[in-house]
């Protein structure tokens, strides 16, 4: 697995349409058509993708997100910048969470000065200024990625119902 996997994947659930491209959602991504190529392949092999490498496997999905993903792609809030909000600082877990810091990921154009998180894929930032869906679960997954034990909890259950619908 490489962290663009799990961008590809969450932009599939964020698209909800079985019959997309790989054309359309490389563009959507900032990624190469090879690279989604390639992360199809892995996806697959590693069963978050169906033989056909076109539906997500959800429940697959969310045992990745909730035992392994802090694991396999771990983060520590890093020094402030300006940037895009990002976990408890963005949607929809700044509804829930009342906090003094904020998370974002550096992006000069950023409307927020935070703690930088650094996204799971160098193109994170612009493809959620582009799909809001996309934005919340990239940040609810930084939630799992570095939120304390409530912001997990809460972002664990976000996720749920965004992805498995519980």
């Amino acid at each position: 697995m490489k962290p663009q996997d799990i961008l590809l994947l969450l932009k599939l659930i964020s698209i909800n349409d079985n019959s997309w491209k790989q054309q359309i959602v490389a563009e959507a991504l900032g990624m190469s058509q090879s690279e989604v190529s390639e992360s199809v392949a892995r996806s697959k092999y590693s069963g978050l993708l169906d033989p056909k490498g076109k539906k997500v496997m959800k429940m697959a999905f969310m045992d990745f997100l909730q035992f392994g993903l802090k694991y396999v792609f771990p983060q520590k809030p890093g020094p402030v910048v300006r940037g895009i909000p990002t976990s408890h600082s963005a949607l929809p877990l700044s509804e829930q969470i009342t906090s003094n810091e904020n998370y974002v990921w550096p992006y000069a154009k950023g409307p927020v000065r935070g703690h930088s998180i650094i996204p799971l894929y160098s193109s994170v930032p612009e493809a959620a200024l582009f799909d809001d869906a996309l934005h919340e679960l990239l940040a609810l997954v930084d939630a799992l990625r570095v939120g304390r034990v409530r912001e997990r909890e809460l972002a664990l259950n976000e996720l749920k119902k965004r992805i498995i619908g519980k």
